[in-house]
């Protein structure tokens, strides 16, 4: 019954912005950690950034250039990247994580590509 569906990917130059936005059917956002990770080809799958009850943590390399949010009213977990750069090329996930109830259990989206070119 839960669902999220990544969108907003595709291919953009160095630069310019790009704004994902994972749609999440059949439950609120009523988890611990909502967040975006990304995996590029040949590397591991890394957090990108996160809301982690109120906060919003990012990983260094893109601190100051992608923020993450939510809709409540949408229920949407949304990520603005500006600046992007080629390292920025990835499949981007969105996942949920952590319910009272359920503290383990976790949500991932199918993924969007996000390809920067140089």
């Amino acid at each position: 019954q839960v669902q999220l569906v990544e969108s907003g990917g595709g291919l953009v130059q160095a630069g310019g912005s790009l704004r994902l936005s994972c749609g999440v059917s059949g439950t609120t956002l009523s988890f611990n950690a909502m967040g975006w990770y990304r995996q590029a080809p040949g590397k591991e799958r890394e957090l990108v950034a996160q809301l982690l009850r109120g906060t919003t943590n990012y990983a260094d390399s893109v601190k100051g250039r992608f923020t993450i949010s939510r809709d409540n009213a949408k229920n949407t977990v949304d990520l603005q990247m500006n600046s992007l750069k080629p390292e920025d090329t990835a499949v981007y996930y969105c996942n949920l994580k952590g319910l009272l109830f359920q503290p383990s259990l976790e949500y991932w989206g199918q993924g969007t590509q996000v390809t920067v070119s140089s």
